[in-house]
C-alpha cells in the first residue's frame, strides 16, 4: 500500500513536471511567444534608412506582426501637427522592400491614418499593442526638442494621447553632433536599444497594462570611439544647450542627471515624455 501510494505520488509529480516544462516551452504562461502587433512610423519619411533598419530588426522575430505607415517624404520638425498635406495614402515599400503605406502628411497624420479602422490597416478590436516612431536620423534630446519640435516624438505622443496605444520614440545620434550630410548614424545600435526595451516591456504590452499618459523616448549615441556604455533612465534636460555636442563614448561620467548629459557621455538616454 505504501509502495503503491508512493508510486502514485511519483506519477503525479512527474506529470506536473512534464506539464510545467511544456507550458514554459509554449510560452503560454507569460505570453512571451504571443504575437505582438507593432505599428512603425517616423518623421524622416517612409524611404529613410532608420525606419528600414528597425523594420528589419523587428520582422526577424516571427512573433512580431509589423505594419508600416509613415509620411511619404521627410517631415522632420513637425512635432504633433496634423493636416500637413492631402492625407492621401499610397502603397509603397521601405528600402529593403517591406510593404508600407505612405501618407501625404505629417507623422501624426500617418499615425491617425493607420489607427483609423476605416482605412483597413487595423480593425477596431485589433489595434496595435505598440507604436514605434523612428529610428530618427539625429538626436531628439531636451525638453524644447522632444516636446515642441520632434516629429518622431510627436507621432508617439499622438498614438498614446489620441488613440490610447502605448508608444516608443527612438532616435539615433549624429556622429558629428549636429545632423549634416557628412554625419554617420549607427542605426544598428539604435535597433538593439529598441529590442532590449521591447524585451523588457513585451509581456506588459501584450497584457495591455502599459500606461499611455507618457511615452518613452530613447536616444542612442553614435560612437566614433569607444562603445555605448549602457542605458540610463533620466529626465528631459529643461534647456538642451549641449544637445548637439558630439557624443563621447569614452567618458567616465557615470551618473548623468539629464537626457542630454546621458546621451553626450555615451549612454542610451531613456526618458519618459508626457503625452499631453
Amino acid at each position: 500500500m505504501i509502495r503503491r501510494n508512493g508510486f502514485q505520488v511519483v506519477l503525479l509529480v512527474a506529470g506536473f513536471v512534464i506539464w510545467s516544462i511544456a507550458g514554459c516551452n509554449s510560452g503560454s504562461s507569460d505570453g512571451s511567444q504571443a504575437v505582438l502587433r507593432v505599428l512603425i512610423t517616423n518623421d524622416d519619411g517612409v524611404a529613410a534608412e532608420g525606419i528600414d533598419v528597425i523594420v528589419e530588426a523587428l520582422t526577424a522575430d516571427p512573433n512580431n506582426e509589423v505594419t508600416v505607415c509613415a509620411p511619404d517624404v521627410n517631415k522632420s520638425g513637425s512635432s504633433d501637427m496634423t493636416d500637413c498635406g492631402t492625407g492621401d495614402a499610397t502603397d509603397t515599400t521601405t528600402q529593403s522592400g517591406y510593404p508600407a503605406t505612405a501618407v501625404d502628411g505629417c507623422p501624426a497624420d500617418a499615425v491617425n491614418y493607420a489607427l483609423d479602422p476605416e482605412n483597413g490597416l487595423y480593425a477596431a478590436d485589433g489595434l496595435p499593442h505598440l507604436v514605434i516612431s523612428g529610428i530618427n536620423e539625429g538626436q531628439n534630446v531636451s525638453q524644447p526638442i522632444a516636446t515642441s519640435r520632434s516629429g518622431t516624438v510627436g507621432a508617439a505622443k499622438t498614438a498614446a494621447r489620441d488613440h490610447g496605444v502605448p508608444a516608443l520614440a527612438t532616435s539615433q545620434g549624429s556622429s558629428l553632433g549636429p545632423p549634416s550630410a557628412d554625419a554617420e548614424y549607427d542605426f544598428d545600435s539604435g535597433a538593439q536599444a529598441v529590442l532590449a526595451w521591447l524585451a523588457e516591456h513585451r509581456s506588459a504590452l501584450l497584457a495591455g497594462s502599459v500606461a499611455t499618459s507618457e511615452v518613452d523616448s530613447i536616444n542612442t549615441p553614435t560612437c566614433t570611439a569607444g562603445q555605448i556604455r549602457g542605458t540610463r533612465e533620466v529626465p528631459l534636460d529643461p534647456v538642451g544647450a549641449d544637445a548637439f555636442k558630439p557624443q563621447d563614448c569614452e567618458s567616465t561620467l557615470d551618473d548623468p542627471q539629464t537626457d542630454v548629459e546621458a546621451f553626450i557621455t555615451g549612454f542610451n538616454a531613456l526618458t519618459p515624455v508626457p503625452a499631453n
